[in-house]
């Protein structure tokens, strides 16, 4: 698994993998990208925690909103997508927040 954080208001566009741009009807279906119940806060802004499989590579992310959008950048490319181990060190320096929906899913 890879992981990277995705500050909250902001969308996954494109994803690459070492093929190139993902393409659906190649892999039969979407790439697997999943948010975690866990988000960190850096000058008042939270990050959400997100969970990939090892094929992607790259990620395109972009506002969700023109509101969101005129104040920052059009887009961004995640090119350095993070281990499980650099994950926790980041949570352990950071004001971090786990939202538990689901109690199952940290139990089993």
């Amino acid at each position: 698994m890879k992981y990277f954080f995705l500050s909250e208001g902001w969308n996954i566009g494109r994803v690459w993998s070492s093929d190139g741009l993902w393409q659906i009807t190649a892999w039969r279906r979407q790439p697997d990208i999943q948010q975690m119940n866990i988000c960190i806060v850096e000058n008042n802004e939270l990050l959400w925690l997100y969970r990939t499989e090892e094929a992607v590579l790259t990620i395109e992310v972009k506002p969700a909103t023109l509101e969101i959008a005129s104040q920052t950048i059009g887009q961004v490319v995640l090119k350095r997508l993070m281990s499980a181990e650099q994950v926790i060190e980041r949570l352990n320096t950071a004001q971090a927040k786990c939202q538990l929906q689901n109690i199952h899913l940290v139990t089993q």
